[in-house]
This record gives C-alpha cells, structure tokens and sequence, in this order.
C-alpha cells in the first residue's frame, strides 16, 4: 500500500483554534457593526453541542467508515500512489463526491435524517457550520466515497481531502462576507451556500458544492442569491428547541413511526428513502412540490 511523502496532521484539529478565534471576532463585528446576522446564545450553544458529539461520534464509530475504505481498497483498479497528478485528481475527485453525497442528503430521507441537523438553525453564522450530524456513520454515508478508493485513490488521501473540505466550508456560514467577485464562478462562497440554507422556495435544493460550484452549474442545481430576497435559515418545519438530542434524532424518529405505520412494503420503502416530506396519498410538502407552487404563483402574476 502506498505511503504518503509527506505526515499528514490531523487537520480538523488543528483547525479548532482558527474556527474558535473567528467566531469571537464575527460575534464582535455583529455587535459593534449591527449587520452580518446575529447570534443566539441558545442557538450557538445547541451548534457547539452537535458539534462536539459529532467529535465524540468520530471517536466511537468514525472506525466503520475507515474499514470499509480499506476492505473495497482491497479491490482497487489501480494502484495509485502519492504523485502530484493523483493528488489533484484526488482532490477533484473528492469534491464531486462531496456534491453527489450532499445533494443525495437532501433528495433520499434515510440520508437526510443525518443531515437535516446541520440545516435545523434558524440562524446563519460561523457556529451554524459545527452544527453537525451523531448519525453520519451509522447512517452509512461514508458509501459516496467509496468508489474513490475503489478506483485507487489511497484511503488515507481521500480522507485527507475529506478533512479539507469539512474545514474549507466552515468561513462560508456567515452572512458577513457578501459576493466575492470572479471567485463566485469556481468557488462555492458565502453567498452561495447562504442559497444553499435557505428555506425560500426560490432557494430550495441547490447549491450543494463543498468547495467548488463548478459541479452545481455542470449538474443544473445552481441558484443564484438574489438581492431582492434575503435568505430564509432552517428547515421546512422548523423544530423549535434546543435540545441537541432531539435536534440529533428527531428524523430517524419520524421514519421510524412512519414505517411502523406503512401499510404495505412500497409505503415503508417510500417513507425510508423517498424524498424528504414523502406521504402515499401526497399529503405533505416535499421540495419539489413546494417550489411548483412558486413556480405556478410566480407564472399567474
């Protein structure tokens, strides 16, 4: 198995103190500016608690996703090693993993259920990006990686770039940092991901780049902000408390008692991985069906 050239730290570690620092001075700029969003006291500390256990989560299961890197790399096409052009590679490779992981989160409920956490914020800021998902592994999302270490990519550089990501998409949480010129066309930004949170019909299911948007505009999910519509934070139902352990399995309790309730296969399969919102009679709001009736009101007037 090949090695890396080089130690590779454990970055998001590393990165703590710098996601520390600039939460204090974005919460200084809110206050002595009055603009940028605002804090919660109750709100950031439910982030910090998600993002702690999702921390401790890493510790006592993060194991399962790494095994299963290493049993399909087993059976790898191509031995890889660490040379320049596989690194970028990697690296594109990873990030468009990334969007296909994201963008499946949002469409298919089993993996929304990890996911949702990290949109249940009604507030946008730096902490809003620790607000992280105890369920990640146990939810098997570490699937959407897979086939990169099937291919041949080291398991070890598809995790490091993995950690990149995680760490690049945390600046982006903040409505301090307005459109960031020519960066806008390559990078995913602020302003893109403030799209990527929000509520607002317009908003809804886009934007799911971790750190380019080249992927959202090749694939068709790109939204642009609008000006004219300021961003909506949070999910569609909005939880309405601060208990992190109900912020942590409030969706695979839902699915839960939706499947207990089904009244045939079809409807327990539709219930576990139909879209987020899915009923058998298509009494419940879905994406899908909420941006049609925008688009219908927005084509009557």
């Amino acid at each position: 198995m090949p090695t890396p050239p080089f130690d590779i730290p454990p970055i998001i570690t590393y990165a703590v103190p710098a996601f520390v620092l600039l939460i204090v001075a974005e919460m200084l700029y809110i206050r002595l500016f009055k603009r940028g969003g605002r804090y919660e006291t109750k709100d950031a500390a439910t982030s910090l608690a998600m993002g702690l256990g999702n921390r401790v989560m890493g510790l006592l299961v993060g194991g399962l996703a790494v095994a299963a890197y290493y049993a399909v790399y087993q059976f790898r096409l191509f031995d890889l090693g660490w040379t320049w052009p596989v690194l970028v590679a990697c690296f594109f490779a990873e990030d468009l993993a990334y969007y296909w992981f994201h963008r499946i989160s949002h469409e298919r409920r089993w993996f929304w259920a990890s996911h949702v956490i990290h949109h249940s914020s009604q507030h946008y800021n730096l902490t809003t990006a620790l607000r992280q998902t105890w369920t990640g592994a146990l939810g098997l999302t570490f699937i959407f990686w897979l086939p990169l270490v099937w291919i041949g990519f080291p398991p070890l550089m598809v995790l490091m770039f993995s950690a990149v990501s995680l760490v690049y998409q945390f600046w982006i949480h903040t409505e301090v940092i307005g459109r960031m010129g020519p960066l806008e066309y390559v990078l995913n930004t602020p302003s893109h991901h403030r799209v990527h949170h929000a509520t607002n019909p317009r908003y809804l299911d886009a934007n799911y780049a971790g750190v380019l948007i080249i992927w959202d505009r090749l694939f068709g999910t790109f939204v642009a902000e609008d000006d004219a519509e300021r961003p909506r934070y949070g999910i569609v139902s909005q939880l309405g408390t601060f208990n992190p352990f109900r912020v942590a399995f409030h969706e695979w309790i839902g699915i839960w008692r939706d499947v207990a309730r089904a009244k045939s296969l079809r409807e327990a399969f539709g219930f576990m991985f139909g879209p987020p919102g899915w009923s058998p009679d298509g009494s419940r709001k879905t994406s899908a069906s909420l941006k049609a009736e925008w688009a219908a009101r927005q084509a009557a007037e």
